[in-house]
């Protein structure tokens, strides 16, 4: 099943291939959440196949990230402190803002630097960087180091995962076998209670 929809993917031409792993890489910090690191992996696997190639891929995952990161920086350091603050903003509230503040100040640019390594807090630590008003150079500096790391480590899984497709495939299938084994057995035996239980109803 993997393979099958590894041939298929690897069947589009490469251009196509290197713009849907920017697409993703980029949409997953605008509109979270998005499937983006699972995407990249298939695009690991790929490299495998010679459908594309290591470096582009790499460099363009982290260009899709590092542009995602700035565009909500960019959004938050637009948006006035004072009108958080107020609280007319409903999906802000300002107690969010002095805990990203009190992040920044305690542990600074370093929290951009691990921001890839943290699902599901990478767009609000965009948002709030902007919003904490951090210098836009080092920002978009550590955000590409952040990223470069992270989309290696996952191009990397992809990789050994391509290599190794057929075998995760086999398990899979046995894993998918013994679940509807399991599954069947269940229902078998509530089953047999309930017939047991209307039986004993009759009587």
């Amino acid at each position: 099943m993997i393979e099958q929809i590894l041939e298929f993917i690897s069947s589009q031409s490469p251009f196509w291939i290197y713009v849907t792993l920017f697409f993703f890489s980029y949409i997953e910090n605008v509109f979270p959440p998005s499937p983006s690191d699972l995407v990249i992996v298939v695009g690991g696997t790929l490299i495998v196949s010679h459908s594309i190639h290591f470096v582009p891929t790499l460099l363009l995952t982290t260009a899709g990230s590092v542009l995602g990161f700035m565009t909500l920086f960019f959004l938050g350091s637009q948006l006035d402190k004072k009108v958080v603050r107020s609280g007319k903003i409903k999906f802000i509230s300002v107690s969010s803002l002095e805990k990203a503040e009190k992040w920044f100040m305690k542990y600074g640019y370093l929290i951009i630097l691990g921001n890839r390594f943290l699902p599901g807090m990478r767009s609000i630590i965009s948002f709030f960087a902007g919003l904490s008003e951090l210098e836009i150079t080092r920002t978009a500096l550590y955000a590409s180091i952040s990223s470069l790391m992270w989309n290696a480590v996952i191009i990397f899984l992809g990789i050994e995962f391509g290599r190794n497709v057929d075998r995760v495939d086999r398990l899979l299938s046995t894993y998918s076998s013994i679940v509807l084994i399991i599954i069947a057995l269940i229902i078998l035996f509530y089953l047999l209670r309930f017939l047991l239980r209307r039986k004993k109803a009759v009587k």
